[in-house]
């Protein structure tokens, strides 16, 4: 952007909103800054003074900075689907957005969390503004985003509803809301990433590719489906400062096991399982036997080395 005024201005239409041109302003204002001026108007000259205007003014040119996608011949997705202002923004915007709620250390992973985030939150924007899906029809939802957003709306018989400024402070509050989802949607992303990384470390590093011995509770069963690992079980620390075996599912969602924990040792606790595992430290072993315990970490890896053996 090369702005021809300071601060630079920002433009998007005044009125009712929706939730495609507050998420799109969430995403400048993370990726640009704060030094900006924000301006609601449908007033032509002032659409034209802006040095970028989103989902007003009928006109898409990325290197004017125009983002509207209400005119004939705006832009579409690859598979058809129309872009809103929120798409369009993010394709330009949308990793620098990321990349400023990321710390120095994950930057790397900005690009990947914004591509992952424009296939799934920004298209369903998409989807939702035009009333289009390449899925089937769009449904409405009380509870999604776009509904969500658009409850910030000041009602018909609101003070606020009419006059120059109607809707201006409640698109601001729209817009804190939509950054505090986009916050949570990029760090749970940056969570899975990072915890795929260490998954995939630890399983390298393992003396046994059966057992999986983590360092610290993660998730970390979709990354063995997603790899197709040959894990049967996982090693972790738990809160309460004993070492859980899990058992790994066969597929995602399933509550059967790969391989369950040995049906002698089910429903037993301390002394007795000990007895039965031959493990000193044994904690427990669930009754349906898809989890137990040991006191140390040697112990639980003894628990899923003996399961292994017992079958």
């Amino acid at each position: 952007m090369t702005p021809n005024q300071t601060p630079p201005i920002f433009v998007t239409h005044s009125g009712k909103f929706h939730c495609d041109e507050v998420l799109a302003y969430a995403v400048l204002r993370l990726a640009l800054g704060r030094d900006h001026r924000l301006r609601r108007t449908r007033n032509a000259d002032l659409i034209a003074s802006g040095d970028i205007v989103f989902d007003v003014g009928s006109v898409f040119d990325q290197g004017t900075n125009r983002f509207d996608h209400h005119q004939p011949g705006a832009p579409t997705r690859p598979d058809g689907t129309p872009f809103s202002s929120a798409g369009l923004i993010w394709q330009v915007f949308g990793a620098r957005a990321v990349a400023a709620l990321l710390s120095e250390a994950d930057a790397s992973l900005a690009a990947k969390i914004a591509a992952e985030l424009d296939n799934g939150l920004v298209k369903r924007i998409d989807e939702i503004d035009n009333g289009v899906s390449v899925d089937g029809p769009v449904r409405h939802d009380s509870l999604a985003l776009a509904a969500l957003i658009g409850d910030f709306n000041p009602s018909w018989d609101s003070e606020h509803a009419s006059g120059p400024t109607a809707g201006d402070a409640a698109f601001l509050e729209a817009t804190d809301f939509a950054e505090g989802v986009l916050r949570r949607k990029v760090d749970a992303l940056r969570a899975r990433l990072v915890a795929e990384a260490q998954v995939l470390a630890a399983h390298q590093a393992g003396a046994d590719p059966r057992i999986l011995v983590l360092p610290r509770g993660m998730p970390w069963k979709n990354v063995i489906f997603s790899h197709e690992l040959p894990v049967l079980f996982a090693v972790s620390p738990a809160s309460n400062g004993n070492w859980m075996v899990d058992t790994m599912p066969p597929e995602p969602g399933s509550f059967a096991q790969r391989l369950p924990l040995p049906e002698a040792w089910a429903g037993l606790q301390a002394e007795a399982l000990a007895a039965a595992s031959g493990v000193a430290d044994a904690v427990f072993v669930h009754v349906r036997r898809f989890v137990g315990a040991a006191k140390s970490q040697t112990g639980a890896i003894a628990l899923a080395q003996k399961a292994i053996e017992a079958k």
